[in-house]
């Protein structure tokens, strides 16, 4: 019988499971730890489950973030979990700005804001504001999503219209930097 090899493994079998249970498969050794963790292995399994019939809703409750499942679009009964934010805030001081692959967009609203990438599966998040985010993140005048790049790199795109002045941001996970797109402003803006 053949010995089955590690890309098989990894890229086969471990890249179709749902990431709780790859995250318990880090335990095993370094090694598995370290192939799980690779962009690559990241990348094949955010394909892998965004093509499946499974998803997730995450709602914010005034004390709470709750996890729904939702198979072939229907709400799951008896599936809610909730969830921890893993920083000392209150969900009410939370906005969801977007969701991509298991990623979530927030800011935090406070006296200052903040943006912030977390994944609730691995409990990990990464503040990605700078001071342009000093204001508060205003639902009518901002807007944001996510998306990869032809080099696999996140990108986190914000939008902000305010006064008619249109500001076009680029976030690079990668780089850990953001840039400034030229954009349209005032009457060439779309409705």
């Amino acid at each position: 019988m053949e010995c089955v090899g590690d890309d098989m493994i990894f890229e086969e079998i471990l890249s179709r499971l749902p990431a709780k249970v790859v995250c318990r498969f880090k335990s095993v050794s370094k090694q598995w730890c370290y192939e799980l963790s690779t962009p690559k292995f990241v990348f094949i399994h955010a394909r892998r489950v965004g093509n499946s019939i499974q998803k997730k809703l995450l709602s914010l409750k005034e004390n709470s973030i709750v996890v729904d499942d939702i198979v072939a679009g229907n709400l799951e009964e008896d599936t809610s979990e909730t969830v921890t934010f893993p920083y000392d805030v209150e969900p009410s001081f939370l906005s969801i700005i977007g969701s991509f692959n298991g990623l979530i967009l927030l800011c935090i609203k406070r006296s200052y804001n903040e943006l912030v990438l977390w994944n609730p599966t691995t409990r990990r998040l990464k503040m990605i504001s700078d001071e342009y985010f000093s204001r508060y993140f205003g639902r009518h005048n901002d807007s944001g999503g996510m998306y990869f790049d032809d080099h696999n790199d996140l990108k986190v795109l914000h939008i902000n219209c305010y006064w008619d002045v249109v500001t076009a941001r680029v976030y690079s996970r990668h780089n850990e930097s953001w840039r400034k797109l030229n954009f349209l402003n005032g009457t060439q803006l779309g409705t």
